[in-house]
């Protein structure tokens, strides 16, 4: 089970802001930019001024970048905005942002710099195996427990607790290595119903 089962639901809130922004001349490659930015800047920031209290705009932006993600998407397909462009950047600006957006939690003092690292290398690699799937005959796999909207509801509640100040217990030292080896599952996952869906295909 992952967040990524709810998407349907949260797209049909957005389906009225949608048509609006479509009736306003915006296109899905220009919300897929502005989400990058966006999080590419805040990423930044953080990590060059990495006050505990600032990362409160962290889960308050993933909700927002959400919003994002799921409007350029409806854009794209229910207003024909499919692009060969769109493919690339919706792929390459998601690595982009998502590893901008986990970088700051490197400079702060509790969690281990080396596996803030794995971390945001395997987040890569997870979204690379979803996008084999294609290579392969299958689709475009999206399979959980760690995809992108799972590490993004895990990274802004742990951002939330670092903005709150929750006293260290330990357990800092503990969270990026257990996420990363639920994206190292998520890996096993995706490559395993990736070669059964393409396997299953006459």
């Amino acid at each position: 089970m992952s967040i990524y089962a709810l998407k349907p639901k949260f797209q049909a809130l957005l389906r009225p802001l949608v048509r609006g922004l479509f009736q306003a001349g915006v296109t899905a490659n220009q919300v897929t930019l502005a989400a990058c930015i966006v999080s590419v800047a805040l990423g930044l920031w953080l990590a060059a001024v990495p006050r505990p209290a600032l990362f409160l705009l962290i889960p308050l932006w993933m909700f927002i970048r959400m919003a994002f993600n799921a409007i350029d998407g409806m854009l794209a397909r229910e207003f024909g905005q499919q692009s060969r462009l769109g493919a690339y950047l919706n792929e390459l600006t998601d690595v982009v942002s998502d590893a901008c957006l986990y970088l700051p939690f490197a400079f702060l003092l509790h969690f281990p710099v080396l596996w803030v690292g794995v971390f945001i290398v395997l987040s890569v690699v997870v979204e690379m195996t979803g996008v084999i799937g294609l290579m392969v005959g299958a689709s475009r796999r999206y399979d959980g427990p760690f995809g992108k909207s799972d590490r993004a509801f895990a990274i802004g509640a742990l951002a939330l607790a670092v903005g709150l100040g929750l006293p260290v217990q330990g357990w800092q030292a503990l969270v990026f290595p257990a996420m990363s080896l639920l994206c190292a599952w998520t890996i096993v996952r995706r490559v395993r119903q990736g070669l059964r869906e393409s396997a299953a295909k006459p």
